[in-house]
């Protein structure tokens, strides 16, 4: 073998191991967003899920499809440690095959290499290949302890994403006593209004702020947990969010409350996290509040029959539509992304497949036009 192919190919395995290592570092033990950095994550996941969601929305039935998109979080993972460990596999082995000399027996071709540095990594190792020099020896020597950290990092990260799961989807289950399912900003101000309803509103805006601080942590580092679907009926971790967001907008513009201090502390939080949404995920806001002025005077006239006194209709309109323009639009399109079934007051409908299922049924409960005879 000549010393350029040599040199050639140790460079090239030892770059690949290092890119690898750096985009295991970005993704998974940097605790922060990767923004505007070649990440592989955002490489693989975002066209995977396009490909993924057409075909997950393929069927009538509105179940099926969530359960097969339910799949796709845990699935991008396994997926992308099964990229990095072939990135590490394919860059031992090229720097295997530029030492293939100092094996015993002699590495003949790249295929050889390729099952020595794959049998390392795993490890798997059965010896018919054995390093006899320093050089080959140092490298099986990383490769396997590479191998062992590749694992570790491997559970660590599935521990730490499904205790941010598990602590996202507590307040959306939670939430259901107040917003019901799906949920509802109007129906949140609905269930507390009355005597003691504004202590019950309080801590649902502080909840819910400290949950908003929460998600931007561990959502922004790890943006594939967006993927994680939430594991029951008509709920969705963004529609429980956007209508604690309504509700908080409606209680700063709309009714005369105490609750409005607490409503604008969970507000302020709420938004950092939509910004920060619309940054890492490169979405546009289009400064829409995505509400009809009729909408808003029925969910009016629903919280004066609940007790509230709301304040003047034409001024609160104008407040309203002005806060929900700060976040419906980028939740909208997140929705969008995720093939979420918006809850109200969360964007169009347009592109669920129920509304193609209930048209098929009315089809098929029609009478039959028989010819006259």
């Amino acid at each position: 073998m000549g010393v350029l192919a040599t040199v050639a190919e140790l460079g090239a395995g030892l770059a690949l191991i290092l890119l690898t290592f750096y985009d295991l570092f970005q993704s998974v033990v940097l605790p922060r967003p990767a923004v505007r950095k070649v990440q592989l994550a955002r490489l693989i996941i975002r066209p995977t899920w396009l490909v993924w969601r057409w075909l997950g929305t393929r069927s009538s039935h509105v179940a099926r499809n969530e359960a097969r998109l339910a799949a796709f979080g845990p699935l991008a993972l396994l997926e992308l440690f099964l990229v990095w460990a072939a990135a590490l596999v394919l860059g031992y082995g090229l720097i295997a095959f530029g030492l293939s000399d100092e094996f015993h027996p002699v590495l003949t071709d790249f295929p050889e290499a390729f099952y020595v540095s794959a049998t390392t990594l795993v490890p798997l190792s059965y010896g018919d290949f054995v390093p006899e020099q320093g050089p080959a020896r140092a490298a099986i020597i990383a490769e396997s302890a590479t191998g062992v950290a590749l694992a570790a990092l491997a559970i660590t990260l599935l521990f730490s994403l499904y205790e941010s799961f598990r602590a996202r989807e507590e307040a959306v289950v939670a939430l259901d006593a107040l917003a019901g399912a799906p949920p509802s900003g109007v129906q949140i101000l609905e269930r507390v209004a009355g005597p003691g309803g504004g202590l019950s509103l309080d801590e649902t805006f502080g909840d819910w702020r400290r949950w908003s601080a929460m998600v931007l942590e561990s959502h922004l580092a790890y943006p594939i947990l967006v993927y994680f679907r939430s594991s029951h009926d008509n709920e969705a971790w963004l529609n429980s969010f956007g209508a604690v967001m309504d509700a908080a907008a409606l209680a700063i513009s709309t009714v005369d409350g105490e609750s409005a201090g607490s409503a604008k502390l969970m507000f302020t939080m709420g938004n950092h996290l939509v910004e920060d949404l619309t940054w890492v995920f490169r979405l546009k806001s289009a400064n829409d509040p995505i509400l009809e002025r009729d909408e808003f005077e029925a969910a009016v006239k629903r919280l004066r029959d609940a007790g509230y006194k709301p304040k003047e209709v034409e001024a609160a309109w104008a407040q309203f539509k002005e806060l929900r323009a700060t976040y419906a639009s980028v939740l909208n399109q997140i929705a969008h992304l995720l093939a979420l079934q918006p809850a109200q007051w969360m964007g169009d409908r347009s592109y669920l497949p129920h509304r193609h299922t209930r048209t098929l049924r009315r089809k098929r409960k029609a009478p039959s036009k028989l010819p006259v005879s």
